[in-house]
């Protein structure tokens, strides 16, 4: 039993995890013809959610046909938390030294886990605007660039949709610029 929870606590290696990853949304749209896109999630759950009487007209379909997508994405999170609490992996992440300096010179403390415990502390102030600009930049980004990463960058990229390039190029220009220059100056508020 210990072997087998230490190899789930392992990451796949790349030759393993990319042709998983890389193969689920062909298979998708070959088996199902279905789409892939995890922010389509959020218009289905204002559909599901909106009383009937204040619902845009954006948000009246039937979502009930989108079911499998909603039921991904609650795999999704069941994962994440099953990841979280029973296959955590007690190490410090492991960074280069370059990048355990570059973290460190943040103010930002190597630990277990993947997200540092100064970014998740609620009683700071600071956290609390780091979270609603964030927020607010991958919503704007999402609904702007006409979904996320994983619609654009997956299944756009495989279909060979221009402007899925432009928004995938533009979502990875979007987080160098918010590691290198938006992070460093929510650290130094935060500090």
């Amino acid at each position: 039993m210990i072997d087998l929870l230490t190899a789930l606590r392992s990451p796949l290696p790349w030759y393993v995890g990319g042709p998983l990853i890389g193969l689920t949304v062909p298979l998708l749209l070959w088996l199902g013809n279905k789409g892939f896109g995890i922010s389509a999630n959020l218009r289905h759950a204002c559909a599901i959610l909106l009383p009937d009487a204040i619902k845009p007209g954006f948000f009246r379909y039937d979502w009930r046909k989108e079911r499998w997508n909603l039921m991904f994405a609650g795999g999704l999170i069941l994962g994440g938390i099953v990841a979280g609490a029973l296959l955590a992996n007690p190490e410090p992440t492991r960074l280069s030294a370059a990048g355990a300096q570059s973290v460190q010179e943040l103010g930002v403390q190597l630990r277990p886990g993947l997200v540092p415990a100064e970014l998740t502390d609620l009683s700071n102030p600071g956290v609390w605007l780091l979270l609603a600009v964030s927020g607010l930049l991958v919503g704007f980004g999402t609904r702007y660039g006409g979904g996320c990463t994983s619609g654009h960058a997956i299944t756009g990229l495989s279909t060979l949709q221009v402007p899925s390039l432009i928004a995938t190029v533009s979502f990875f220009v979007g987080g160098i610029l918010s590691a290198n220059v938006l992070l460093p100056l929510f650290m130094a508020v935060m500090a």
